[in-house]
């Protein structure tokens, strides 16, 4: 499928049940804590796209400014968020996409965001968006498994969805990886363009024509935890270590690998 055939598709990405559970709970309280609410949305990759490209939408004028779920949560209020989370939770029966195992890439997906915000804050970057584009850094791997499963069926046979070399079997196959998937989406919805141009060359940050930081920033959280689900050795960690990308961030792979242990059963 041609890239922009895919970007033209309407497709509904999943939520994790458990955050809209607690999503639910919460609103319905005479009083939710927003902060709550807050902290919940921003573990759901789905959730978060769709928050943002609400906040981000003409009717409030402030198209390609706003970051982050906190922002985001700020400007649209409750009333809002209800509707969301009432349209998230009528399409929870959508709880499986074809050769991605949901709980893994959930995981995933907020390590990286976790790791995109150490990283910014080592380097003086936007730490909130950084966290968010770590998040849904990788929604555009959920979407060609929805929107053309039978092409995508016979590359996750040879090499995994979250493989260090996912994204370059992507290129060869098809001409395009989920990073211009994306970056596609977040352009459509409005996204702040330093946010679509670091998702776009999350996996190849030098070939913009102008170097976005966000996405040297995305790129070595991405191989941090792709690297740590393959348990690579210490040799093997060595030679993958995009150095090029570090040393521009001024990060090296000792500071990249110090980070916070991760858990991967955090995400359910």
């Amino acid at each position: 499928m041609e890239l922009s055939a895919l970007l033209a598709s309407t497709i509904v990405l999943p939520s994790i049940p458990k955050v809209i559970a607690l999503l639910l709970s919460e609103l319905d309280r005479d009083q939710p804590d927003l902060s709550k609410v807050t902290q919940c949305i921003s573990t759901d990759p789905a959730l978060t796209t769709r928050l943002l490209q609400t906040a981000n939408a003409p009717a409030f004028n402030l198209s390609g400014k706003v970051n982050s779920v906190t922002e985001a949560v700020a400007i649209l209020g409750l009333s809002h968020i209800r509707s969301m989370v009432a349209e998230a939770a009528t399409a929870a029966s959508l709880r499986g996409v074809r050769g991605i195992n949901l709980q893994q890439f959930w995981a995933y997906s907020l390590n990286v965001a976790k790791l995109a915000r150490s990283f910014a804050g080592l380097t003086r970057q936007n730490q909130g968006a950084a966290f968010t584009c770590g998040l849904i850094h990788a929604i555009g791997e959920l979407v060609m498994h929805v929107g053309m499963p039978e092409e995508v069926e016979s590359l996750d046979k040879s090499i995994g969805p979250l493989d260090l070399k996912r994204a370059k079997a992507e290129y060869y196959r098809f001409g395009y990886c989920y990073a211009q998937v994306s970056a596609g989406y977040a352009r459509q919805w409005l996204f702040p363009q330093p946010m679509v141009d670091a998702l776009e060359h999350q996996y190849a940050p030098f070939e913009n024509n102008v170097y976005e930081p966000l996405a040297g920033v995305i790129h070595l959280a991405a191989w941090r935890a792709r690297a740590k689900k393959a348990n690579l050795s210490e040799r093997a960690l060595a030679v993958s270590f995009p150095a090029e990308v570090g040393e521009v961030l001024d990060l090296d792979i000792d500071m990249v690998l110090q980070q916070d242990p991760f858990d991967w059963s955090g995400a359910s």
